[in-house]
Formats: structure tokens, C-alpha cells, sequence
């Protein structure tokens, strides 16, 4: 059986949580959410506080989605109940960020600024000049938009200059100069 798929999770005060066939409804304090259960061989079960996901078979598609799901619907009580943040750090001379309304300008040297408007759901702040913080209750989203607004401008290997993630490191290349200097 999945290690994952068979833990239940415990379900917090002031989590309602609604299994209706194949849809199940989290709620909580942060905010609603929804997931469809992809298979009719995957069964969720609330039991004295806590859910349950069983399968019905051990075919080998089954079992992905069995942990899969129970995956899921563990992430998806820990954002109704904690939510979920990421950090970005804008590295670079002259780069930084303006919060504007609930939409984000980014200057990042193009010709022109890059407004960001968030997907919904998420909230985007603008810590400083050189910082975004991206919250909201679904972990896959939060991971989406900032993915997105990362995409903008990805750290450039030679210089470091760019958005990162806060933590990520990035390992710069030696130049041309650099490359001429080991042959000679």
C-alpha cells in the first residue's frame, strides 16, 4: 500500500470539509477550496476528524493517484488553514518594484515597465525595491504566478542579474575573458 496514500489527515478546528461523490470542498478560516477526485476507484472518507483515502485496486494507476490525492487534499487544509507564501528578490542595478493597486510594476531594463497583475486568489506585496511576496491558499498557484513573474526576467548566468527566489542560488559561468585566459 502507498506510505503516503494510507496516512489520514487531520482535519483542524474550524475546518469544514464536504465530500459530495467525486467533488470535495475544503473550508476554513483563509479561504474555499475545491478538488475533483480524478478516478471513481479513489475513495475519500471523513471519519471522527480526519480523511481517509482508499483505493480499490492495486493497479499501478490507481496507486499514483492514490497518493496523489491524499497529496492534494493535505495541501489543500494546510492552505485553508495557514496558507501559502513564496519570496522573489529582484537582483540587478537600476531593477526594482512598485506596487501599484493590487498589481505589481516591474522595472527590470526593458524600454518599458511590466505590470504584473495577480491570478485570483493570490495576493502580491512589494516588500522595498527588491522584494515580491506572493501569498494565497492554493500551493499551486502561489507556485504558478511566481514562476510567472520570475519568467520575466530569469537570473542570467554570467551577470546574477534577475528574479530569483529567495534562498536560490545561482552559479555564474565564466566569461569569454575568462575562457581565453585557461587556453594561453
Amino acid at each position: 500500500m502507498s506510505r503516503i496514500g494510507r496516512m489520514p489527515i487531520a482535519v483542524p478546528k474550524g475546518v469544514q470539509v464536504t465530500v459530495n461523490e467525486a467533488q470535495i470542498t475544503i473550508k476554513g478560516p483563509k479561504g474555499e477550496l475545491t478538488h475533483a477526485v480524478c478516478s471513481p476507484r479513489i475513495t475519500v472518507a471523513v471519519k471522527e476528524g480526519h480523511i481517509t483515502v482508499t483505493r480499490a485496486d492495486d493497479e499501478r494507476p490507481t496507486r499514483a493517484l492514490h497518493g496523489l490525492t491524499r497529496a492534494l487534499l493535505n495541501n489543500m487544509v494546510v492552505g485553508v488553514t495557514q496558507g501559502y507564501q513564496k519570496s522573489l528578490e529582484i537582483v540587478g542595478v537600476g531593477y526594482r518594484v512598485q506596487a501599484s493597486g493590487k498589481n505589481l510594476t516591474l522595472n527590470l531594463g526593458f524600454t518599458h515597465p511590466v505590470e504584473v497583475v495577480p491570478l485570483p486568489g493570490i495576493t502580491l506585496a512589494a516588500e522595498g525595491t527588491n522584494r515580491i511576496n506572493i501569498s494565497g491558499v492554493d500551493k499551486q498557484l502561489v507556485g504558478q504566478m511566481a514562476a510567472k513573474i520570475r519568467s520575466v526576467r530569469q537570473p542570467d548566468v554570467y551577470k546574477g542579474k534577475g528574479i530569483r527566489y529567495v534562498g536560490e542560488r545561482v552559479r555564474l559561468k565564466a566569461g569569454k575573458a575568462a575562457a581565453g585566459k585557461a587556453k594561453a
